[in-house]
């Protein structure tokens, strides 16, 4: 991608559907004047995904394509909510959406579901998928929005310790990616930061094992 040097993944969690605080962090996404890649969280539409599997019984590779359906879901609706987002199912999609002034939201189905080196079980959560992503695009940054605020000076492994990100979002994290992590603390300057082409929250220190494969 030919602007991947200053090219920003922003995964906006799922979680933000029920908080007031999504509407506000659409409209500082809208604000960025860096090219930017959106990917879903799959929030309350990946939960009741989780909560009927037991009761009807599928298999995790089911739940894995359904709740990848609830991250589209979840895209849908911000496409709704912004002034600048568009639907974006593949790279082509992707580079088409920012050639234009637009902010893709990448859908991820078809590109997802068909990449081998994808788990097709609940060991990957769209952090990891927006890691993949990151890599895949050679991104400089990739931005975790949650719902709470990570302290400074935090590393992945502790996010992965904490449950805040899943297990396997170290092995998809690419070594060029520098990780930031951005929650409700951060919001008030967020549309300012990327207004100004600067990526809102921390600075994760990077995982051990990423770092030595940059080296």
């Amino acid at each position: 991608m030919g602007n991947s040097k200053q090219l920003l993944v922003v995964k906006l969690g799922g979680s933000s559907a029920s908080s007031s605080d999504l509407s506000r962090w659409v409209r500082a996404l809208d604000q960025a004047s860096i090219p930017m890649v959106v990917v879903p969280g799959g929030g309350p539409f990946a939960n009741t995904v989780r909560r009927y599997q037991p009761k009807l019984g599928f298999d995790d590779r089911a739940a894995h394509e359904m709740a990848i359906l609830g991250m589209e879901q979840f895209g849908l609706a911000l496409i709704s909510l912004s002034t600048r987002m568009v639907s974006a199912r593949n790279r082509g999609e992707i580079e088409a959406a920012i050639e234009a002034g637009d902010i893709p939201v990448w859908l991820p189905r078809d590109v997802a579901l068909s990449a081998p080196e994808i788990a097709q079980d609940w060991s990957v959560t769209s952090d990891s998928l927006a890691a993949w992503l990151a890599s895949r695009l050679t991104a400089k940054h990739l931005c975790l929005i949650k719902q709470i605020d990570v302290p400074e000076g935090a590393d992945v492994e502790a996010l992965i310790g904490a449950k805040i990100v899943d297990d396997g979002f170290a092995d998809y994290l690419g070594p060029t990616s520098s990780v930031h992590v951005a929650g409700p603390g951060d919001l008030s300057s967020a549309g300012i930061r990327l207004a100004e082409g600067k990526v809102p929250g921390h600075v994760l220190q990077r995982h051990a094992a990423a770092l030595a494969a940059a080296v």
